[in-house]
């Protein structure tokens, strides 16, 4: 209790700058193993960690010397095991952009990801090829995720039109794709209950506006009858919008940081106002 009460506050401001330091490193330390095969092997690297602790709690001696000798050699062991993981914090360091990396990577994965997206929708659209993409956001959707059959691949435009392909197992469903995978294909979605939706609109659309009444996940619809494309979010729809201004919403969407809720902001209101059916 002495140090609390003998501390200052130039100590306490000390200390609060080194946590953040230390945890900021650890941030992105997890940043730059997420995705790879270092995830696992921290896994790994966590149940011994538990597994000794378990050991000295209840005094199993012959566990806890295992664990000892284990220990023993385990720095020798990360700096082998983890050897490219380290390698590339090294060399992001020497770059100077260890930690200014993270925002601009994540826009360069949205840009490819929008990309191969883009090349899909265009070719179904030319083809009159019916298809719902729907791109999870901040709201989980795990439940409409199972509904279909799991897939976790890299997204790419020949994968989307094969999934698509009339008279092919999935293409009656809709992809559901989580940060930069296609999580799963022919997942059932709620469909809307909306009145006042334009009695036009089949299934897929009203699909796409019921996950997105539900969620803050967005819908990107192509219809099998006009091969018109269009877009849902927030319980709305834009009907046959245009290329540019497709890649222009998703892009701004899709890197939008937090803020708040998540809900339409007066600038979007416009651009539905503007767009809307």
């Amino acid at each position: 209790m002495s140090y609390f009460t003998d501390s200052t506050w130039q100590d306490w401001l000390k200390d609060i700058i080194d946590v953040g330091i230390v945890s900021y490193i650890i941030y992105k330390m997890i940043l730059l193993v997420r995705g790879t095969r270092a995830v696992q092997l921290l896994k790994g690297i966590f149940v011994l960690v538990a597994t000794w602790a378990i050991s000295t709690w209840f005094n199993l001696y012959t566990l806890k010397w295992l664990m000892n000798q284990m220990f023993t050699f385990g720095i020798v062991t990360v700096l082998i095991i983890f050897q490219p993981e380290l390698r590339r914090v090294l060399e992001q360091l020497g770059r100077g952009n260890l930690f200014s990396r993270t925002y601009s990577q994540e826009r360069n994965a949205v840009s490819e990801q929008i990309e191969e997206v883009i090349r899909a929708v265009q070719n179904m659209s030319k083809r009159k090829v019916g298809a719902l993409i729907v791109f999870e956001r901040k709201t989980g959707i795990t439940e409409l995720i199972e509904s279909g059959i799991a897939m976790e691949s890299r997204i790419t435009s020949e994968l989307l039109i094969n999934i698509f392909t009339p008279n092919s197992p999935l293409h009656d469903g809709a992809v559901i794709i989580r940060s930069n995978q296609i999580m799963a294909a022919g997942c059932y979605l709620p469909l809307s209950e909306n009145p006042f939706i334009s009695k036009e609109l089949g299934t897929r659309h009203r699909a796409a506006i019921g996950v997105s009444e539900v969620s803050d996940a967005l819908s990107v619809v192509v219809s099998e009858e006009t091969g018109q494309v269009s877009l849902s979010i927030n319980g709305m729809i834009v009907r046959d919008i245009n290329e540019e201004s497709l890649i222009s919403k998703l892009f701004e969407e899709l890197t939008l940081k937090s803020s708040g809720n998540g809900k339409v902001k007066s600038s979007k209101i416009a651009f539905w106002k503007r767009k809307g059916e």
